[in-house]
């Protein structure tokens, strides 16, 4: 029977020690992408993250061994939150009001993401070893983004021009974020959405008809 017993303890045991890990690598991912906002790639070092986080730099150095892997975790951790918070709003998948959709989408590009990634761009312009794993992490960031374009906008992709449309709608999202970074484009950016969710009505409908 002790034989029985001891892995039960163990395994037990074993449980909060994994949720903690996983705790200190979200508390790790969040105070990355929230420093790389606010202070930008060179102000945001393993140590300032770690003491946002609070945890020791060895601690951060367990989850994460080098500065570039922490940040692109952090960039790619908090897109994929943002794809589930998308998804989210509209359960019951494409939406009948675009308008909701285009100002969803916006949003992506206008929060503390966007930020953080825009300066891990900037950073991975003059950092060869971090170019490619921000390179690869956007690619797949944007694909996924534009499926859930796809998805919400209830776009047939098989119609010429609509894949282009889609793209267009992000590539003007993306647009929106740039000029938010520097003043609040809060009422303007209501305005564009509104014209923007008018088009694609007209667009969408008439080539899917």
């Amino acid at each position: 029977m002790g034989a029985v017993t001891t892995p039960d303890r163990a395994s037990g045991d074993r449980v909060p020690k994994q949720d903690r890990s996983r705790a200190t690598r979200r508390r790790l991912l969040e105070a990355a992408v929230a420093c790389l906002a606010e202070h930008g790639w060179t102000g945001s070092t393993v140590s300032v993250v770690a003491e946002r986080a609070g945890v020791s730099r060895g601690a951060a150095q367990h989850h994460f061994p080098t500065r570039e892997d922490l940040f692109t975790a952090a960039v790619e951790y908090v897109a994929e939150e943002r794809s589930t918070a998308i998804r989210a709003l509209f359960p019951q998948g494409p939406a009948g009001d675009r308008r909701a959709v285009v100002s969803a989408l916006v949003d992506l590009y206008t929060g503390p993401l966007f930020r953080a990634a825009l300066h891990l761009w900037v950073a991975a312009s003059n950092e060869e070893q971090l170019r490619p794993r921000v390179t690869e992490l956007e690619a797949r960031v944007g694909r996924e983004t534009h499926r859930i374009a796809v998805e919400l906008l209830g776009a047939d992709e098989s119609v010429t021009g609509v894949r282009e449309t889609v793209q267009g709608l992000l590539d003007m999202a993306r647009g929106l974020g740039l000029a938010n970074l520097l003043t609040d484009d809060t009422d303007r950016r209501a305005r564009v959405v509104a014209q923007w969710a008018g088009l694609l009505d007209g667009l969408l409908d008439t080539r899917e008809r």
